[in-house]
């Protein structure tokens, strides 16, 4: 299925391959220093006997991504710069865009331990193109690894302001929440869309949120301005979740570069299936609840039924929500450059693929 949507592109892409972000890319190349910096060299200080671990670390492809969080950290802090600029000086700039960089450093940190410890969980395979580090080194190994690059973000974290660091826990703890109640929801049949909503909410769009609100509030916005890029955030990250979990049902892993079929594996509902099971009658629904447990419910049922273009429609209508939440921001490149990012989540499968 190829989810509809017309977008301009003009530009090369800039080094993380999101078009949106050409506008922020030397601050991009930054935060991947930041973190190899934070990474370099860390087993080797322990002596000849860590380079087994050494090995490991280098094992972790932290920069295969789009770079997708610290973009919005990195384009948020400059809607609202840009907007103030001439009441900041030269210092001041340079000073909060340090700022910014090291907390776009952080979030993109966080969300790659997640996804270390989400490939434990559903036995991925494949990530960004390559083996994952599971698949590679064993369960141990990852979880291990993931726990060694939050350390990293609490020692990064100590040279923050209380307020952001207080930020970046609160969102790093409600995405575990978020995926404390997935688990805890496999193979309810029950669950409706505004439960559903609520748990990616927490699981995926709350660091979204976090990374747009730290942005604006380190280029000292406003409450207006800091709440509707945190807004903003949300409601791009829920989009985005929703068609991430449509991509594990119709997505090409040649091109999302993961393992997808997990949410069918491990019995977690989507929100197409969700639709599925509220749409056919009741005399059909234990019928169906028998595929979904078996194999999971297949892309032409979900077609056939309508719940893959209900889910991409519902996307759709978090991305409008989201825009809708820049409208009293003033116009600039990178508020531009925000509306092409929620635009382009729904097109994750060419962009934004995790």
């Amino acid at each position: 299925m190829q989810l509809p949507v017309n977008i301009a592109i003009s530009g090369g892409l800039p080094q993380s391959g999101v078009p949106a972000f050409r506008l922020i890319d030397d601050e991009l190349r930054q935060v991947k220093e930041l973190i190899d910096e934070q990474l370099a060299g860390v087993p080797a200080k322990r002596g000849p006997s860590s380079s087994s671990v050494g090995r490991l670390f280098r094992r972790i492809n932290i920069h295969g991504g789009k770079m997708l969080r610290p973009g919005l950290v990195l384009l948020s802090y400059r809607v609202v710069r840009d907007a103030s600029c001439e009441k900041k000086t030269q210092y001041d700039i340079r000073n909060t865009q340090y700022e910014a960089i090291r907390v776009a450093a952080i979030v993109e940190i966080i969300h790659n331990a997640t996804l270390l410890h989400d490939d434990v969980i559903d036995e991925g395979q494949k990530r960004r193109g390559g083996p994952t580090i599971n698949s590679l080194c064993g369960n141990e190994s990852a979880v291990l690894l993931g726990d060694f690059l939050l350390s990293r973000v609490f020692k990064m974290c100590a040279d923050l302001q209380p307020q952001v660091t207080k930020i970046i826990a609160s969102a790093a703890g409600r995405t575990c929440e978020g995926e404390l109640r997935q688990i805890t929801q496999r193979r309810n049949w029950q669950l409706d869309e505004s439960e559903y909503i609520d748990i990616i909410t927490e699981k995926s769009a709350a660091l979204f949120s976090g990374a747009c609100l730290l942005g604006g509030l380190l280029a000292c916005g406003s409450e207006v301005q800091v709440r509707s890029l945190s807004d903003f955030g949300l409601n791009t990250g829920i989009a985005f979740q929703i068609t991430d979990d449509l991509l594990d049902v119709i997505g090409d892993e040649g091109e999302t570069g993961k393992t997808l079929g997990s949410d069918v594996d491990k019995n977690k509902l989507t929100l197409a299936t969700i639709h599925l099971l509220r749409t056919v009658d009741e005399s059909g629904k234990d019928a169906v609840i028998n595929v979904v447990c078996d194999k999971g419910a297949p892309a032409e049922m979900l077609r056939r039924y309508g719940s893959l273009e209900y889910a991409h429609i519902r996307a759709q209508e978090f991305v409008s929500k989201a825009i809708g939440s820049l409208a009293g921001l003033r116009e600039s490149e990178a508020k531009n450059a925000l509306i092409e990012t929620a635009r382009l989540v729904l097109r994750s499968e060419d962009y934004f693929a995790e």
